[in-house]
Parts: C-alpha cells; sequence; structure tokens
C-alpha cells in the first residue's frame, strides 16, 4: 500500500532529464576546444555532467588551456546550445505527458537546472502550455549542483517544503543535491549511469510515469 498524500511540487532538471540536450553540450565543447586547437575528450565531457556551468568552464579553462574568462566560455556554449535547440528540442520520453498531468492536478512545477535562465527559458516556452511555475537556473544561485542551494531555493519559491517535493534528475551529482535538499529525489538513467546507493530511487524512464507512482514515493 502507498501514502494517499500527493506532492506539494515537482521538481524537473533540465539537460538530460526533460530535454535530450546532453549531446549538444558535448558537441560544444567539442567544437570550442577545435577553434583553440585544444584537446578535449568524449570523456571529459562526460565527467562534467551535472556540474554547474561556472565548476564546468573552469575545468575547461584548464584542460583546454583556453585564454577566456570563465563568463565567455559560458556565454559561448549557451549560444552553441541555444542556436541547437532552436533548431530541434528532443524531449525525454514521457516528460511533456507527466507534465500535463501535473498541471492538470493543480500540482506546482519548477525547473531547476545548471543552465544559465535565458537558455531555461527558450526551453520553456516551446512547451505548449505553461509546464513550469518557477524556473532556478544556474546564474541565480550561489551554489552549484551538488549542493542543495537550487532544490531548496525551488521550494523556497514555490512556497512548499522540501520533503513534500518529488524531483527529477539524470546524473549522480543532480541526484546529490536533490537528495541533500530533503526532496524525494528519482534518478532517470540517461547518458551517464547513476550509482545504486542505499536508499536511492532510480528509474529507467519516465515514459508511462503518472501522478499515481509519484504518490508511491510518499
Amino acid at each position: 500500500m502507498f501514502g494517499k498524500k500527493l506532492p506539494a511540487a515537482v521538481l524537473w532538471d533540465m539537460d538530460g532529464t526533460l530535454v535530450d540536450s546532453e549531446e549538444y553540450w558535448l558537441s560544444s565543447e567539442q567544437n570550442l576546444a577545435q577553434e583553440f586547437n585544444s584537446t578535449w575528450h568524449a570523456q571529459d565531457g562526460l565527467d562534467l555532467i551535472g556540474m554547474s556551468l561556472y565548476d564546468s568552464t573552469k575545468v575547461m579553462k584548464a584542460k583546454m588551456g583556453l585564454e577566456l574568462e570563465p563568463d565567455e566560455i559560458i556565454n559561448r556554449l549557451t549560444d552553441d546550445v541555444v542556436a541547437q535547440l532552436q533548431v530541434s528540442i528532443p524531449w525525454r520520453p514521457g516528460a511533456q505527458e507527466l507534465l500535463r498531468e501535473l498541471k492538470k492536478r493543480g500540482i506546482k512545477t519548477a525547473l531547476v537546472t545548471m543552465s544559465m535562465k535565458r537558455m531555461a527559458e527558450s526551453v520553456a516556452n516551446q512547451i505548449p502550455f505553461k509546464a513550469f511555475d518557477v524556473i532556478v537556473a544556474g546564474d541565480m544561485v550561489i551554489e552549484g549542483k551538488p549542493h542543495p542551494e537550487p532544490y531548496l531555493m525551488a521550494a523556497r519559491l514555490l512556497g512548499v517544503a522540501p520533503e513534500d517535493c518529488v524531483a527529477f534528475e539524470d546524473s549522480h551529482t543532480g541526484l546529490t543535491s536533490a537528495e541533500a535538499a530533503g526532496t524525494k529525489a528519482v534518478g532517470i538513467t540517461n547518458i551517464v549511469p547513476i550509482p545504486d546507493l542505499p536508499g536511492r530511487t532510480i528509474w529507467p524512464t519516465l515514459e508511462g510515469v503518472t501522478l499515481r507512482d509519484l504518490r508511491k514515493l510518499f
């Protein structure tokens, strides 16, 4: 049996969870490396998945030997990824369907991403209904994932307790952030494996997931 409690809110990671944009980021990093005749391996990009852009660009700057400032790297990558998303947004299976059900039932939602707010808004605006009540982006927080600040901020802006929220993430870094904030965190497997730690909830997909499944988390 499971409780009859509904989540007060559902908090969504963006890259790799809502949209399958991780490949866009990886290709943008390769483009940047090629532009400056630097070396950047595929695994280097995979190692950054889930990290804040500020932290990941510091790694890129050091490994690529770039003279660009972190903000310049962030803007270059963001511009490249946004341009790719404007051509085609590869939505993750089941994401829009579950979002639609949540909105019909009056469940609050937030987009919690380490991408820049302008990119998050460009993605959210292409959903054919108002999918998110608030957006928390990488340029809105002091501490990025895996720190709990992004998810704590989302809960605060929605006026709900973190422990009454469900959070979806596709990376160990992001899932650690959601868990540390006290949410009912669920890992949705995508490009990088998520360690199956004791007490951790991992689902293979959001396809076919309904509000009934979220109630079971409580």
